[in-house]
């Protein structure tokens, strides 16, 4: 049975308008969770910030394989400089042992950019769409936070869920499915380390700015799972974020639907720790 979800917003420090839209809603107690954008430049700057709600909320890591440049040259994965597009990343770790190295190199960095400027590890680890699952991604990630940190010290978000469940909530029924596909084995492997996961997941949406969204939200916690994590896009619109992200129109939409959500009776707002039994 669950005894409370964790609600957690994606690509901290993305843009200063993303960050300071999560930063608003951790100070006013409205997320357990947020993810940081290590290889963007308004990191260092930022995580002061964010490290102020340590004792509030978990903060981890949002690895980045899509967006913007990556921390050092990839010239097989990243031959221009820019990280490509999801598609071009699955392919190419799925075919290049060479690629499969840059990533895992590019990942320890990116948890090294998350140390120092935090002074501490992650509480979690999770992926800007999804990264951190892909076939030929998440061998790497998990061997390196097995052989880094403590077992059982930090969680990975598993973006997966019951096909029942995705069904039962009806948003982006479609979209979820195919992601908890692409998921599959992922918590296995993750518990084989000796790595905490999430059981059950919800919070794929379809973007539209004219969806009601504080409806959706509560759609995704019908059915939660027994360590349920919601994942949301926050933030507020700035020059930046069109230059970089899909996902601009529905972010102030999540901001004031969150912003005013109340947790149902019996499912409040927790962190990773609280849930786990």
């Amino acid at each position: 049975m669950a005894n409370g979800f964790v609600l957690c917003a994606d690509d901290f420090a993305l843009t200063e308008g993303v960050s300071r839209s999560i930063l608003e809603l951790l100070g006013r107690g409205r997320l357990s969770a947020t993810g940081a954008m290590t290889n963007r430049p308004h990191w260092p700057r930022l995580a002061p910030e964010l490290g102020a709600f340590a004792d509030a909320a978990d903060l981890g890591l949002h690895f980045n394989l899509t967006c913007a440049a990556p921390l050092s040259a990839m010239p097989r994965l990243a031959p221009g400089g820019a990280f490509p597009a999801l598609s071009t990343v699955a392919r190419a770790a799925a075919a290049s042992a060479a690629v499969r190295r840059e990533i895992a190199a590019e990942f320890g960095r990116q948890l090294d950019a998350f140390e120092q400027a935090m002074g501490r590890p992650p509480d979690f680890v999770d992926g800007h769409q999804h990264v951190h699952v892909l076939p030929g991604v998440r061998r790497a990630v998990l061997d390196a936070l097995a052989r880094r940190y403590p077992a059982g010290s930090l969680y990975v978000r598993d973006p997966a869920d019951t096909v029942a469940a995705i069904r039962r909530r009806g948003v982006a029924v479609g979209k979820a499915l195919v992601i908890a596909g692409l998921a599959s084995g992922f918590r296995s492997a993750a518990l084989r380390r000796q790595l905490r996961a999430n059981r059950g997941f919800a919070g794929v949406a379809p973007f539209d700015p004219g969806r009601d969204f504080a409806a959706d939200l509560r759609r995704f916690l019908i059915a939660p799972g027994p360590a349920h994590l919601v994942m949301c896009h926050p933030g507020f619109i700035d020059e930046e974020l069109a230059r970089l992200d899909p996902v601009v129109a529905t972010r102030p939409v999540e901001h004031r639907a969150i912003a005013a959500f109340v947790p149902p009776a019996g499912l409040p707002l927790r962190r990773f720790s609280q849930i786990q039994g």
